[in-house]
């Protein structure tokens, strides 16, 4: 799905410098890899993505959008495609508030979702062909599109077939729970998203209603994400909690990994006067100054990494053009968190999106808002130290399985070091909580997840994205 880099516009709301900040003449670049020419000027140029000429003369046969190829068997957009893979996936189960004979068009598809996996159900899109792992891809590239009777539609939109399968899989799957293979593939676990109410009649302004449904859920096993979580499995035996010290390296690795953040609140004003409307543009030019900071926070971070004489500066600007969104997101979530969620949220709050932009906020968007929340309040449970936060931000930077990189196996060698010195240091100090070091690691995959959608969404949906996530996470937390 190709994003509109066109600045959005200005909604309605007061305008001057006296209540916020003073609307710039062309808005700053939007933030992504053009942030730091020179630091972040190595790209791939494989993730460019080439439109395929006679795709653009078909119509999706699920909503008449433009085609983008051929998605589980039959024609279709990239919209529906990503709608009936995370429908069946997600098993997810919903309902239709009227005669479930819905229109769908481009404009009206995001309406009603039962109706929409019904008439992809009807269309004949292929469950069989989605890969069960829920990687990118189908699993079989030669299966077409299938006819399926009006019971065995029935019992998918109902969830009846959904609760078979899992009593298929506790009844007769494998009992070898330790191999990461069948934890990745055979888990009838459900992803955070899978629990959650998917009506999009529910009005943005209503998401306090997922609030209890997202208290407490486990995180979905993303495992194929990191490496070394294989030998961690969080349903192994653990062993009881024992009385002991922390390795001297350790220590002194995490005091330098700490050392080098900086910790201090971020900079750009989020103050607003009292009654004062916050425009669109205003929202958005925001949003991009705070990217801008917290991105040049991570630069300066890496020149005091205790490793960065031992790697090239090379990889250091492909592992930072690979994961600058990740390593942003995860310091929103956790040591800058309590701005983010308090000034910034008290910012948005007087942003008031108007009706088309409710209309035409994508799937994409939802899912992101569904899974920022949950990750949200996961790190709320957790309350992630310090220390913790700086492993955990070391091993997401060292991915070895970037491409482009010239020293694969020595950063495969510092990942290790630190998942290591992770685990010896949660199991020291937090020697009651067992599972702390696994949900610590399981939350790394899910970032990356939701970073990767963001790409995905459009940029003029962005300010209406963090109202609800800000406003969904400060009501819900403030109500505890």
């Amino acid at each position: 799905m190709e994003r509109d880099e066109r600045p959005p516009s200005g909604g309605g709301g007061g305008g001057g410098s006296a209540g916020f900040l003073e609307p710039p003449a062309a808005l700053p670049p939007p933030p992504r890899n053009g942030f730091c020419q020179d630091e972040l000027a190595e790209l791939d140029p494989s993730a460019i993505s080439v439109p395929d000429d006679r795709a653009e003369q078909r119509t999706c046969l699920i909503c008449g959008d433009r085609a983008t190829g051929l998605h589980y068997g039959i024609i279709s957009c990239e919209g529906c495609k990503g709608f009936f893979k995370r429908s069946i996936c997600n098993k997810r189960v919903y309902r239709c508030s009227r005669d479930k004979n819905c229109v769908m068009s481009r404009k009206q598809r995001n309406r009603c979702q039962y109706c929409r996996l019904l008439k992809c159900l009807q269309m004949g899109m292929n469950r069989k062909a989605i890969r069960e792992d829920g990687m990118p891809g189908g699993r079989n590239k030669s299966i077409g599109p299938v006819q399926i009777s009006e019971e065995e539609i029935e019992r998918i939109m109902s969830g009846q077939e959904f609760e078979e399968e899992a009593n298929h899989w506790s009844n007769h799957g494998d009992s070898d729970h330790s191999s990461p293979g069948n934890r990745a593939s055979e888990s009838n676990q459900p992803s955070p998203g899978s629990t959650l109410s998917s009506s999009r009649s529910v009005e943005l302004n209503g998401f306090m209603a997922f609030r209890d449904q997202y208290m407490g859920m486990s995180v979905p096993p993303h495992y194929q994400y990191i490496p070394h979580l294989f030998s961690y499995s969080a349903h192994s035996p653990l062993l009881p909690p024992q009385a002991r010290s922390l390795d001297p390296q350790s220590y002194s690795l995490i005091h330098q990994l700490v050392s080098a953040e900086d910790l201090e609140p971020l900079g750009t004003p989020m103050l607003i006067e009292d009654g004062y409307a916050v425009t669109q543009a205003e929202l958005f030019a925001l949003l991009c100054r705070l990217a801008d900071e917290l991105l040049f926070r991570q630069i300066a971070w890496i020149k005091k990494l205790p490793f960065f004489c031992e790697l090239s500066i090379k990889d250091y600007t492909c592992l930072l053009s690979s994961t600058w969104q990740e390593l942003i997101l995860l310091s929103s979530l956790t040591v800058y968190s309590k701005q983010i969620f308090g000034e910034l949220a008290d910012v948005t709050a007087k942003y008031s999106p108007s009706d088309e932009e409710l209309h035409r906020f994508s799937d994409e968007g939802m899912e992101v808002i569904e899974r920022l929340i949950y990750l949200y309040h996961k790190f709320h449970q957790l309350k992630v130290s310090n220390e913790e936060y700086a492993c955990m931000k070391a091993i997401n930077f060292l991915n070895q399985d970037i491409r482009g990189l010239t020293s694969a196996s020595q950063l495969e060698q510092l990942n290790k070091r630190y998942w290591y010195i992770c685990q010896d240091f949660t199991e020291y100090k937090y020697t009651h909580q067992p599972n702390r070091f696994p949900d610590l690691m399981m939350c790394l995959p899910e970032i990356r997840y939701i970073a990767g959608k963001m790409v995905n969404v459009p940029l003029e949906q962005l300010p209406l994205l963090f109202k609800v996530v800000l406003h969904s996470c400060k009501t819900s937390v403030g109500k505890e």
